[in-house]
């Protein structure tokens, strides 16, 4: 689970400051704000991790990309090239990480990993160059150990080598310096080559990738309702950017069984998903069935306006565009972070509110016998939705310190994103002003120009009867 992030120079962003990640985290602000940049980041970096092409230090991405970011120059914030791109991150393990000192018996342990990059591009450069990635082996908030590669002065590719608690030993020979790192994280060959003790290094290494793994987007915009669904048994890796593979998602579950929390009794995948779409008052029942072509199927629901069974393009449009997001978040792997933009889009307002309750439902759901332990990272414009998640803080249904909500504040000079601070009653104690608009403003001006047309019905009224 993603445990910080921290973003500099980057698209709009000069400084996000320290972001605290909850297993539901929250983004909120204007179009445009800059809160969907935090997201693509974080993709743009799996998507480099995934790249066949390991000397690439980033990957903005292609056609069939999840994020399409264009030149270095388009990312780097006030498309400056003397501007710096850092950025921190800190995810816990799911397993510890234990190791002995060289020439030592005394132990070393870590249940979580902290790292920092810088990556630059100079006009003289033809692409950008990472000049300094470091790891932290922390067991909880104290660090074990360090270890870091950084970008020799006045060299364009030739690296050193430093450790923190955890002394290298090198091997006979002489005395060179390591080539550039592997994409923006990775340890070069070189590296194991040069030095007898790198077990730790490649243990990184290999966590890296498996963090960006558990990585899974949705999009904004899904793909559009269809009465025909092929699926030859292929079981997908998630629902695809824009949930194009969801039907294939839950045809490929029907062995996998999960409950909405302990002591609760597990439903199949598809028995969920109908659940939760009746809960959220769309539908009263939910199937997908064989069209009685081979390997074709349907999706068929029932309405509280009709008992008859009818196609989903037959229904409302929200249904087709939040049946994804339901679908991957209980389709999901154990350890999935779960990136989604406007889950609520084309959700009437109750819906939004009970998709928060979805969301609860989430991250205590479990299956085999053990916590799936989801996170969530949403990037949402809906007040309901917040609203019934303050009040389910203040029921005790959800930990006040399992949700964290950012707002991006564009209203000063340099955009700047504010963490909310919500207590254990539910309320947001620091409401940035016309957070959802201005409510008040407008019940105040529309009692206003009430009151004032009224008036003006009596004065004409009077002048008439005169």
């Amino acid at each position: 689970m993603l445990k910080s992030l921290r973003i500099q120079n980057f698209k709009a962003w000069k400084d996000t400051g320290t972001i605290r990640m909850a297993p539901i985290t929250l983004f909120f602000g204007a179009n445009s704000s800059g809160k969907s940049s935090i997201g693509q980041f974080l993709m743009m970096l799996k998507q480099t991790a995934e790249s066949p092409d390991r000397k690439a230090v980033f990957y903005p991405g292609g056609p069939n990309s999840a994020v399409q970011l264009g030149s270095y120059k388009e990312m780097v914030y006030g498309r400056d090239l003397e501007n710096i791109i850092q950025f921190d991150y800190s995810w816990s393990l799911p397993d510890s990480l234990k190791l002995k000192k060289p020439e030592s018996e005394e132990a070393l342990s870590g249940n979580r990993l902290a790292f920092h990059a810088e990556v630059e591009s100079k006009e003289t450069q033809s692409t950008p160059v990472l000049t300094t990635l470091k790891y932290d082996l922390m067991y909880d908030n104290e660090a074990s150990l360090s270890i870091q590669m950084k970008r020799r002065t006045m060299t364009k590719s030739e690296y050193q080598v430093e450790a923190t608690n955890y002394p290298l030993k090198r091997r006979q020979g002489r005395v060179w310096h390591p080539g550039a790192p592997v994409r923006f994280y990775g340890f070069p060959d070189e590296v194991f080559a040069y030095y007898q003790n790198t077990d730790l290094i490649q243990a990184f290494n290999l966590q890296h990738e498996k963090f960006f793994r558990s990585l899974y987007y949705l999009g904004p915009l899904r793909t559009k309702a269809e009465r025909f669904y092929l699926w030859a048994g292929v079981e997908p890796d998630s629902v695809g950017y824009s949930g194009e593979n969801t039907v294939a998602a839950i045809l490929a579950a029907k062995e996998r069984w999960i409950s909405l929390g302990f002591k609760r009794r597990s439903k199949s995948l598809e028995e969920i998903i109908a659940l939760k779409l009746k809960e959220m008052e769309l539908i009263e029942e939910f199937k997908i069935n064989s069209s009685g072509q081979s390997q074709v199927y349907e999706v068929k629901l029932q309405t509280k306006l009709s008992l008859d069974w009818v196609d989903l393009p037959d229904v409302g449009f929200g249904i087709s565009q939040v049946l994804p997001v339901l679908v991957q978040c209980f389709y999901a792997p154990h350890g999935s972070i779960i990136i989604m933009e406007q889950p609520e889009i084309h959700l009437h307002p109750r819906a939004q509110s009970a998709l928060a309750d979805v969301m609860i439902d989430v991250i205590n759901s479990r299956e085999n016998g053990r916590d799936r332990n989801i996170q969530l990272i949403i990037e949402t414009h809906s007040e309901h939705f917040l609203r019934r998640l303050q009040r389910r803080i203040a029921e005790e249904e959800i930990e006040q310190d399992k949700v964290s909500a950012y707002f991006a504040n564009i209203s000063s000079k340099q955009l700047v994103l504010e963490p909310l601070e919500i207590d254990i009653f539910g309320n947001i104690r620091n409401w940035p002003e016309h957070f959802f608009g201005d409510e008040m403003g407008d019940i105040t001006q529309q009692a206003k120009w009430a009151l004032k047309r009224r008036l003006e019905q009596e004065t004409s009224a009077r002048t008439r009867d005169e």
